[in-house]
């Protein structure tokens, strides 16, 4: 009966922004020759990069010896995927698929929405955040990638198996939808997603292996990357500049990267922060004793956030995820997230801002450059600390506040709108 509550006003709107926002997306793609849009700088990729690419993994090997490759095996699937449609050019190919994974997104997140006691302003967020990226989206993966993480985190509440699957699928494409699967609530629906994350990601694994020759020589590419110029450290060394660091920025491993005097110190301390990041989570994990229906989406955005602050790379691309996982949480009425999603909007604003349209001053270590990377970094840093504080706090309830204690539910007494607590 509650559906019934939900008139198709909403959705029709939804579908109209959608429609009207994705329009203005390929008008920017088709015109970004444009001097503010990066005179063709975010569209070469797909033209040149992912087409070279396309034209070897055809022939059953993954790049081994190129630098650029840093891409888990499932990576190639997606980048072979346009060859389904063989009367559009590469490029039309590749557009019309992300276009189609964008809409899937968009379509799961509606039917989330419309659920008794959920809300569709992930919807929402989706559609309307997306195009904060211009025409971004349409020329990178990253939408299939997140389509996949949205899927395994919607799926949950009904089919954990679904779930894993999901999640590993996400995994081999890009790794980091592995995270999803963080928040899941103990007991047998996380034993059942993890359980068949392992076994679909092996398998899958595996077949790749067989079809494919190289694949994991993303490793050797990815254990080389150094500091780029657009992560936190990346902006401490350009800071650094101006008070006479010695150091210059170079194109190295498909990302623009700074050389010189502590580049290496600054890369360690990455990789400490990350493994301090990696820790937190596991000892929220430990300590969680609440979980509502949002715990799982709270939990992946958290994780997400926190893996890519303290990265040694923040590319652009990276804001799709998190408007993606910002969109699953806002799905919810129970999130704790809210505020975080607000940041999150407020960095890809600001990284369209850096790329394309003022990424020439970002190399050149301007002070415009600086401040533009300073702002950025900053609303991530801020929704990164924000959210895993919301979620530490969420996962804690008023009871062991207070002091108290009460006897511990089992996984099969939850119901969608009542936490759970789990000792």
């Amino acid at each position: 009966m509650n559906r019934l509550r939900v008139t198709p006003g909403p959705v029709l709107a939804l579908t109209a922004l959608w429609v009207t926002t994705r329009g203005l997306m390929l008008w920017v793609l088709v015109h970004d020759s444009a001097p503010l849009l990066g005179r063709g700088s975010v569209a070469r990729e797909v033209r040149r990069l992912y087409f070279h690419w396309y034209g070897v993994l055809a022939h059953g090997t993954f790049p081994a010896h190129d630098t650029l490759w840093q891409y888990p095996p499932g990576a190639g699937a997606v980048l072979l995927a346009p060859g389904l449609l063989p009367w559009l050019t590469y490029v039309q190919a590749f557009v019309v698929l992300t276009l189609a994974a964008d809409a899937l997104v968009a379509a799961a997140l509606v039917r989330a929405g419309r659920r008794p006691g959920r809300s569709l302003l992930g919807a929402a967020m989706w559609t309307g955040g997306l195009p904060l990226l211009l025409h971004l989206p349409l020329a990178r993966y990253d939408v299939e990638v997140t389509a996949l993480a949205v899927l395994s985190l919607l799926a949950l509440s009904r089919s954990p198996r679904a779930c894993g699957v999901f999640g590993a699928l996400g995994a081999l494409v890009k790794v980091w939808p592995a995270l999803v699967l963080l928040g899941t609530p103990r007991g047998r629906g996380t034993r059942t997603a993890w359980g068949w994350a392992v076994a679909v990601g092996g398998a899958s694994l595996g077949l790749l292996a067989l079809l494919f020759d190289n694949t994991l020589s993303f490793l050797r590419q990815q254990g080389g990357r150094g500091v780029q110029i657009e992560s936190l450290g990346g902006t401490a060394l350009d800071l650094a500049r101006h008070a006479g660091w010695s150091g210059r920025t170079r194109y190295q491993y498909g990302a623009v990267e700074l050389v010189g005097p502590y580049v290496r110190a600054v890369a360690a301390t990455s990789l400490v922060l990350t493994a301090v990041a990696l820790g937190l989570l596991v000892l929220w994990r430990t300590r969680a004793r609440r979980w509502t229906e949002a715990t799982p989406f709270d939990a992946a955005l958290s994780a997400v956030l926190l893996f890519t602050v303290t990265s040694r790379v923040i590319s652009p691309q990276y804001m799709i995820w998190l408007v993606g996982l910002a969109a699953v949480c806002l799905t919810s009425r129970h999130t704790s997230q809210r505020p975080v999603a607000v940041l999150v909007l407020t960095a890809a604003a600001l990284s369209t801002v850096v790329f394309p349209m003022h990424y020439r001053e970002v190399v050149a270590g301007s002070w415009t450059g600086c401040l533009l990377m300073l702002a950025r970094n900053g609303a991530l840093t801020a929704a990164a600390v924000l959210s895993f504080v919301r979620l530490w706090r969420d996962a804690l309830p008023p009871f062991e506040k207070s002091g108290q204690t009460t006897e511990p539910r089992s996984d099969s007494d939850r119901l969608p709108d009542r936490a759970l607590t789990i000792s």
